[in-house]
């Protein structure tokens, strides 16, 4: 298999951009914060969550409480996934019950992982209100889910793929454009 061919996107100076304006999206259509929480889904929807909270915290001087959900066995598809699902714990500190719940992962792509986290959100409770906030929304989606808050549309097309690194995980601030095509004219 040929390596893919990798596009910079984003740096990390345009990522911080994005979740800085992601936070004042959501403090705009949420001005009462008391019924907010942000849900980061693992693995890199965790630390953007954190990142937005830390903006959160600075625009509106309150501390919106954060969790985690893990979405490994409510996939449609881990049985046929190669590799085996990441045994760790969602961790929510606080009741969902009436709560206007943000969701927030890296890349929106078939909507598949957005389902799966609204399941493992269900187990804990019934949300008032569920939004979603990604940093990518690449388009293609298999289930009717769209971004209430997106930092970035960036359609791909068939054999490309879009790669978020995060520092938190990846040790670098990075959305790259991976493209799996054959040259036609090589």
């Amino acid at each position: 298999m040929t390596k893919p061919k990798q596009k910079l996107l984003f740096d990390e100076t345009e990522i911080k951009s994005m979740v800085i304006r992601l936070s004042h999206e959501i403090l705009e259509h949420n001005p009462n914060t008391d019924d907010l929480l942000l849900i980061g889904i693992q693995t890199r929807g965790e630390p953007l969550a954190k990142r937005i909270h830390s903006e959160l915290k600075k625009i509106s001087k309150t501390d919106v409480p954060m969790g985690e959900v893990n979405i490994a066995f409510h996939r449609d598809d881990f049985r046929e996934r190669l590799v085996v699902p990441q045994v760790k714990g969602s961790d929510i500190p606080v009741s969902v019950d009436d709560k206007t719940v943000v969701l927030v992962d890296d890349v929106l792509f078939t909507g598949r992982t957005i389902r799966a986290a609204m399941d493992e959100l269900f187990t804990y409770g019934r949300p008032a209100k569920i939004q979603l906030c990604v940093l990518v929304d690449r388009g293609h989606r298999e289930i009717p889910i769209r971004g209430d808050y997106v930092g970035k549309n960036i359609p791909t097309s068939e054999g490309e793929h879009v790669n978020v690194l995060l520092k938190e995980i990846d040790g670098e601030d990075a959305i790259l454009l991976l493209s799996f095509k054959e040259d036609v004219d090589a």
